[in-house]
């Protein structure tokens, strides 16, 4: 049971989101540490990568022909990869693009708490911000203002288990104020959209992506449309209430509240540098089981009819991913079985990993029902509180093990420049002109960040 949301934790909410806003209302580049900047060029274009690379799926290219023909005047660009690149009114470009970002489940996320940030505030920044001229560096800034603003709400509402899924429940505020920040609104305005934006979010059930039902890719798209939607209300009075935060995420949805959550350590504790990277393209909660079977097999080869069974132990979220027969690639990534199987026989788990034959594998069907999973030892504080062992035994009698305390990615195993630029021009092949404008971002180049970004998109995608 959650604690019954009184009028002084209404209150207290809304003061805290208040001094919030007023402090990102505030925010300049030149407030933003170094190390800051550098982590959002990073976080920007990681994720910008992530959207591309899913571009050919087949039900992304439906949704993409299904905007196009009722989409408005073209000011945003779809960025699926393809050349020339589609372009839609900014609601419809957000829409498509937010619906790609998790699909390849490449893009980053908040370890902290059960929030993907990033991926709630890009897609809309991208669409608003093509359409509206800003240069780069405006949308970075926007980008860690809007990061802020959604950590911090994710952190002030806490959940039982994993039931509502957080691109539902969150990513229409990182919207908001991501766009309230890129248009420059005052911090009024802008709590008034966020608060707006609580009401305009969607209730998903987390066990929509263990189940695979793909609605869920859609949620972080819908949520980007509706999130500079509620910012184009405010300023005519078309908005919620000072309490929707708590009415919506406290009363309706049984979140327990902390309204410090939304100031502590504000100016110092910057949220975007609490997040990770994603090399695996499944559930971070999954990637120590898969850097455990990596470790258990140490690049040895192993054949499906070598393999008697496999044991994954792991932690609670973890658990969660149960679905030995997944029906679909989304399923897929969120299943331990598959997950295991697959980066077992193919030595890792990268996109091909789950494409969709991987579902009816005879291999990979055969050996899903040999995986039994089960609880990690012990509960382990962070950053080790998402661990797994895994034990390969083989028919010859051999055991295999391995075990992953913290798979690398996050602030506590960050990965390398090298690593990141790597993965980032890897999932940005379909646009060969893009290395040297991606480099220029990454290293903050002063020309590339005070120009429009649709200079930039269009050299990108030359």
């Amino acid at each position: 049971m959650s604690t019954p949301v009184t009028p002084e934790i209404h209150e207290a909410v809304a003061s805290a989101l208040k001094t919030l806003t007023a402090r990102t209302a505030a925010l300049t580049w030149e407030d933003l540490p170094e190390d800051i900047r550098i982590r959002a060029a990073r976080v920007f274009c990681d994720d910008l990568a992530s959207m591309v690379v899913a571009g050919a799926e087949p039900e992304l290219a439906a949704l993409r022909e299904g905007l196009a023909r009722v989409a408005g005047v073209a000011e945003a660009s779809v960025l699926d990869g393809s050349r020339p690149v589609l372009r839609m009114d900014r609601y419809s470009a957000a829409l498509a693009n937010g619906s790609a970002a998790d699909w390849a489940e490449l893009d980053g996320g908040y370890r902290a708490v059960v929030c993907h940030a990033a991926l709630y505030c890009i897609p809309a920044l991208l669409a608003e911000g093509e359409a509206s001229g800003a240069t780069l560096r405006e949308m970075l800034l926007a980008l860690v203002a809007g990061y802020e603003t959604v950590a911090r709400v994710a952190h002030a509402f806490s959940f039982p288990g994993l039931v509502l899924h957080p691109h539902g429940g969150l990513a229409t505020v990182g919207a908001a104020a991501a766009v309230a920040k890129l248009r420059g609104v005052d911090a009024e305005t802008a709590f008034k959209a966020i608060t707006t934006a609580a009401t305009l979010c969607l209730p998903g059930p987390f066990n929509h992506a263990v189940s695979g039902a793909l609605i869920r890719n859609i949620w972080p798209g819908l949520c980007a449309q509706n999130g500079i939607r509620a910012v184009d209300w405010a300023p005519v009075g078309l908005t919620g209430s000072p309490w929707s935060l708590t009415e919506v995420f406290a009363d309706i949805f049984g979140g327990e509240t902390r309204a410090e959550a939304l100031t502590e350590g504000l100016g110092e504790d910057w949220k975007i540098a609490g997040g990770y990277h994603k090399m695996h393209a499944c559930c971070q909660y999954a990637h120590s089981t898969v850097e455990a079977v990596l470790k258990a097999t140490s690049g040895r080869g192993i054949t499906a009819s070598e393999v008697a069974g496999i044991e994954v132990a792991t932690h609670w979220k973890g658990r969660k991913l149960d679905r030995p027969q997944p029906e679909t690639s989304l399923a897929a990534k969120f299943s331990i079985q598959h997950i295991a199987v697959s980066t077992l026989l193919k030595g890792h788990a990268g996109a091909s990993a789950f494409e969709r034959a991987s579902l009816s594998d005879p291999d990979l069907v055969a050996l899903r029902e040999r995986v039994k999973i089960s609880a990690y030892p012990q509960e382990l504080p962070w950053p080790n509180d998402r661990p797994a062992l895994v034990r390969i035994t083989l028919k010859s009698g051999e055991i295999l093990e391995g075990e992953c305390l913290s798979a690398p990615g996050g602030a506590d195993q960050p990965f390398s420049d090298e690593a990141i630029t790597g993965k980032i021009l890897g999932n940005l092949s379909a646009w060969p002109a893009a290395e040297n404008g991606i480099r220029a971002i990454l290293a903050l180049d002063p020309a590339r960040l005070s120009a429009p970004w649709a200079e930039t998109l269009a050299e990108l995608t030359a």
